[in-house]
């Protein structure tokens, strides 16, 4: 039996002792108890304790015959290493726990908190997008997340690289909440390691699951249902048709929260899934203003200047034909069918144009880039 809020005639009180924070974990890691499980049974039996004691005859009766609850000291180790990483758990019933989140029916009963938990008093907006994401695609995460963090909004994301890295990079010094697919001790990818320790200096990092626990595919949905549970609105800058930032969108309409979109080139695959959901109904997102408009958030408080070119580095060694590779396949990953100008993608890559443009070049002899007028180019 499911239920559409979690409510009891048992209201639950903060865990104020270690006791109680140890059952309520003890219940929530034993083998077969879920998110909505868990409250399901706090609601029938009161506490943790009494559910815990229930468990053993609520396995047999289903079928699971020998059933055993997760043990104290395998409670007590998670609670020792989260705070040996100065992480904070934090409980359903705690007074602090994001109202917002609350409000799904299967909000996670716990969450490590790594950094700044004052953000959830903040208003909250999600930027979600392709790993693979474009040079343009990158630069309208980058300029959203900046814009929407000066109107005082925090911006949620997932750690994924690409669009979420980039968004989480632009709101560090106005507050950002990235949430983990695994464990506070296995941020995902590594390449992100730098940048979630910036986060958990600067903002705030959430898991719901041990904090050494490995990242599986299983744990991508579950941690995409609070990107979307904790906003009041999922933006979605480039997405493929099938894809996992479509996933959160889906997941964020059930949750009655809104979904906005940037539109993008129709012969872009990485643009297919944002244009459908342009197409079935979301906000098109032309900037943070269209955002802000669905929120009835007041107007920015601080106006964006254009970015400013910065001298690219220069007198870097020759590349190795592993290097020149690795060069032309970033090119490629920037570009799209929608062209952008060569000065612009040089900017993007913080490279000099002695650099970039004999990749250009071979690039344009093979036939996958076109060079347009105007100094324009796209992906053949």
């Amino acid at each position: 039996m499911t239920e559409d809020r979690i409510s009891s005639t048992h209201p639950q009180i903060p865990p104020t002792t270690e006791e109680t924070r140890l059952s309520r974990l003890r219940l929530l890691r034993s083998r077969r108890v879920g998110a909505t499980t868990y409250h399901r049974l706090m609601r029938e039996h009161g506490s943790a304790e009494a559910a815990l004691n229930a468990l053993p005859d609520i396995a047999r009766t289903a079928g699971v015959p020998r059933y055993t609850p997760t043990s104290i000291d395998d409670a007590k180790r998670e609670l020792n290493d989260g705070r040996a990483l100065g992480a904070r758990p934090l409980f359903f019933e705690d007074a602090d726990y994001p109202a917002l989140l609350k409000e799904i029916p299967d909000a996670p009963p716990m969450l490590w908190c790594l950094g700044n938990v004052n953000l959830f008093s903040n208003p909250t907006v999600a930027i979600i997008g392709a790993r693979n994401a474009s040079s343009l695609g990158l630069r309208m995460a980058k300029r959203l997340a900046a814009d929407l963090g000066d109107a005082g909004l925090t911006v949620v994301s997932g750690l994924a690289r690409g669009i979420d890295a980039t968004a989480h990079e632009a709101s560090l010094d106005t507050g950002t909440i990235a949430v983990y697919a695994g464990g506070l001790n296995r941020p995902y990818p590594s390449k992100n390691i730098d940048l979630a320790e910036k986060i958990s200096a600067q903002g705030l990092c959430l898991s719901e699951q041990r904090p050494d626990m490995e990242p599986r595919a299983r744990h991508f949905p579950a941690r995409n249902r609070i990107i979307s549970g904790l906003v009041r609105a999922v933006v979605v800058v480039e997405a493929a048709a099938k894809s996992g930032s479509l996933l959160t969108a889906r997941i964020a309409l059930d949750q009655g929260r809104d979904v906005l979109a940037v539109p993008g080139h129709p012969f872009d695959a990485r643009a297919s899934g944002a244009n459908i959901l342009i197409r079935d109904g979301a906000t098109l997102v032309r900037g943070a203003e269209d955002v802000l408009e669905v929120l009835n958030t007041l107007p920015l408080r601080v106006p964006k200047q254009p970015d400013i070119p910065q001298d690219p580095p220069t007198n870097r060694p020759d590349r190795s034909l592993r290097d020149t590779a690795a060069l032309h396949s970033e090119i490629l990953q920037r570009l799209g069918p929608s062209p952008i100008s060569e000065d612009q993608l040089v900017r993007d890559m913080v490279l000099s144009p002695s650099e970039v443009t004999p990749a250009l070049l071979d690039l344009e002899m093979h036939g996958k880039i076109t060079r347009l007028a105007g100094g324009l180019l796209s992906k053949t």
